[in-house]
């Protein structure tokens, strides 16, 4: 727990933001300090609530004079435990909820920290475009969120990570100072490029106010099967051949386990068996064209060469918009459908994609000899090979019992992505959560340069001081 918050630096902070610009009620904060699986709760004794870029540097400003630590929250999605205060100023984004400009011949659309991932799609789409980072938390998930985080999602296959989507930034850097760079170049090689040190820095870098986003048209057509295979190396074959049918027009590539789907059937309502038989494993594939009927050409002639090559075992096509919703639920339901099952070892792990099937057969066997009797739940974007691989408690096992074990296992699986040279963070972020372990797999050299880019920028280590190295 940090030290408390100064009572002098309170008042500042009241003065500058105004009345409806923070809050000190209990009642107000108390869903900003729990973490969506309740594995981190916090307290704070002051949630600040900026409005605009010029309250945020006005905040992070009083905070740098007196070495006051801030954590910065979002939408409150993040699953490892980085937004959440020990004590300290919490600052989130809830208010800066402006859509700035939409340009449909620049292609891009710039927001404030606060809007939502759905808000931007609604937006682009009001000028027929899209942006292409689909989350399973999109109603809440913000902007500043999955741009200091490096949001992965469903899309990256075809359009990369949110990295590769981002134009420019607008930032409060950690001595109160706004940083300007919502440039809409593709094009700008004039030194050091400040928002890709923002982009994934997880608030430690600066408080990111504003970003300027990639759009691109909306396709004319659109295809959604639900793939039934023997194994995760049979998904890997029909990966490449799937890039083969659409000249590399494959939206999402999506691998599931039965157990998942199981947990779907059993605690989200709603939620039907695609396929006439149980199969071993599942492939969600999207394919998608800026040409009328072409998706759904490639998708009947992909599958059609999966069944003959006996890669595929049974599919479903979507024929309706709510159909292909409804395939699309079973997969992002795979983690609320965990919560009910009970403790849990959830790991956000990416592997080569030619080691998917290795990592997912050596991990399983090694979890079985360490923990008998605990269920593993893995599903993930195996056309980016990020898994999310998660070991349940046995089905009469003990919450308090597993989750004891949780570091020593989690080593053990993590060790074996190290191997494969792998990540043990694919694309949450590293936190309060994996901050200690991330430092055991990265070189002493790297460690020395992201200290020293730290140190020149928040000298007084106040932004997020828990998080990253």
């Amino acid at each position: 727990m940090t030290a408390p918050v100064p009572a002098d630096v309170i008042s500042r902070l009241k003065a500058v933001l105004g009345p409806g610009g923070w809050s000190e009620d209990a009642e107000r904060i108390a869903p900003k300090l729990v973490e969506w699986r309740d594995r981190w709760v916090g307290q704070t004794p002051f949630l600040a609530l900026p409005k605009t870029t010029a309250d945020v540097a006005a905040v992070v400003g009083i905070c740098f004079e007196a070495g006051q630590a801030i954590t910065i929250q979002g939408g409150n999605t993040g699953l490892v435990g980085g937004q959440i205060p020990l004590g300290e100023v919490l600052l989130s984004t809830e208010r800066m909820k402006g859509i700035r400009e939409v340009d449909a011949f620049d292609d891009a659309l710039t927001a404030e920290a606060g809007v939502t991932l759905a808000e931007v799609h609604a937006a682009a789409a009001g000028v027929r475009r899209r942006f292409p980072l689909g989350l399973a938390s999109e109603g809440s998930a913000t902007v500043g969120g999955v741009v200091s985080t490096n949001a992965g999602g469903t899309q990256v296959l075809r359009y990369g990570m949110t990295r590769s989507l981002v134009l420019g930034l607008e930032a409060v850097l950690p001595n109160g100072e706004v940083w300007n760079g919502l440039k809409r170049l593709r094009k700008d090689n004039t030194g050091y490029d400040l928002k890709q040190l923002l982009i994934g820095a997880e608030g430690t870098l600066g408080v990111v106010t504003a970003a300027a986003l990639k759009l691109y048209p909306v396709m004319a057509s659109r295809a959604v099967a639900m793939i039934g295979v023997g194994s995760p190396e049979d998904a890997i074959r029909l990966l490449a051949r799937a890039k083969d049918a659409t000249g590399g027009a494959v939206e999402a590539f999506e691998l599931m386990g039965r157990l998942g789907l199981d947990f779907a059937l059993r605690n989200i309502a709603g939620t039907r068996d695609p396929l006439a038989e149980p199969q071993p494993w599942y492939v969600l594939a999207e394919f998608s064209s800026g040409e009328p009927g072409s998706a759904e050409a490639a998708m009947e002639r992909f599958l059609a060469e999966g069944l003959e090559a006996g890669l595929v075992r049974d599919a479903v096509v979507a024929q309706t918009d709510a159909q292909a919703k409804a395939l699309w639920a079973i997969r992002e339901n795979q983690s609320p459908a965990q919560k009910p099952e009970g403790a849990t070892w959830k790991h956000d792990i990416a592997v080569p994609v030619s080691q998917v099937a290795a990592f997912l057969a050596e991990a399983t066997a090694a979890m079985q000899a360490f923990a008998p009797g605990a269920r593993i739940a893995a599903f993930g974007h195996v056309g980016d090979g990020n898994i999310h691989y998660d070991v349940l408690r046995p089905d009469d096992g003990s919450d308090a019992e597993h989750a004891a074990r949780r570091d020593q296992g989690s080593r053990i699986v993590h060790d074996i992505v190290a191997k494969m040279g792998g990540s043990i963070s694919a694309e949450h972020g590293l936190g309060v959560m994996k901050t200690a372990e991330g430092a055991r797999y990265k070189s002493e050299v790297e460690l020395s340069a992201q200290r020293a880019i730290r140190r020149a920028l928040d000298p007084k280590r106040i932004l997020n001081p828990r998080v990253l190295f």
